[in-house]
């Protein structure tokens, strides 16, 4: 699998570019700001894109949903537990933010949706917690999930906010992430590659 991260916008919010090298088919995860340059890290990997997905629907991975999706013409996917969040333009205002408004999803994920893309099938978890609605993305084939803000390395999501729940999401974490094999690949909102196995031996908050 072809994987571009790129960190945007004010929060460094990691957004994810996803490809398959045969077909050139891609997705990307969370657009949280800088469309153009999410763009030209798309036409640089010469990928068609065929979704756009949210994990969830705080401001810093949703921002530059409308022009990616603009841009791209691939359909908008998010939980429908996120929608009151995304109408709200993802509590940017809670942070003295502005953010614009995200198109309406076209797509309402659910556990055990697959997303697929070439010779890719992302299957669907649902992963709350941080957020009601929070979804990761696996792909077993690969070994990778992006996981949006539910488990970082040697961290975990904040559950502070609206929505968030603290012993829900390290039931998330306990019941979808930790019985993936140990060389699963860990793509979080923020923060640095990890692998499920270093984050079972070592993260303080497990």
């Amino acid at each position: 699998m072809l994987i571009k991260q790129l960190t945007v916008g004010q929060v460094q919010t990691n957004c994810y570019i996803a490809g398959c090298e045969t077909t050139h088919e891609g997705v990307v995860i969370d657009p949280g700001d800088e469309a153009e340059r999410i763009l030209a890290e798309v036409k640089k990997m010469g990928l068609t894109i065929k979704y756009i997905l949210n994990t969830h629907a705080h401001f810093d991975h949703i921002m530059a949903n409308g022009p990616m999706v603009k841009a791209t013409g691939a359909p908008l996917a998010i939980h429908p537990l996120e929608l009151p969040l995304l109408h709200a333009k993802g509590g940017a205002a809670m942070f003295g933010l502005s953010a614009p408004s995200s198109p309406e999803p076209d797509i309402m994920l659910a556990e055990g949706d697959t997303i697929s893309f070439g010779q890719y099938n992302f299957q669907v978890l649902f992963t709350p917690g941080h957020t009601v609605g929070h979804v990761s993305f696996y792909e077993p084939t690969a070994g990778v999930i992006f996981d949006g803000d539910v488990l970082f390395a040697q961290g975990i999501g904040r559950t502070d906010f609206p929505g968030g729940n603290h012993k829900t999401l390290l039931t998330s974490i306990y019941e979808k992430l930790m019985v993936l094999p140990d060389e699963t690949v860990v793509y979080s909102g923020h923060g640095p590659v990890t692998t499920i196995g270093d984050e079972r031996a070592s993260n303080p908050w497990l």
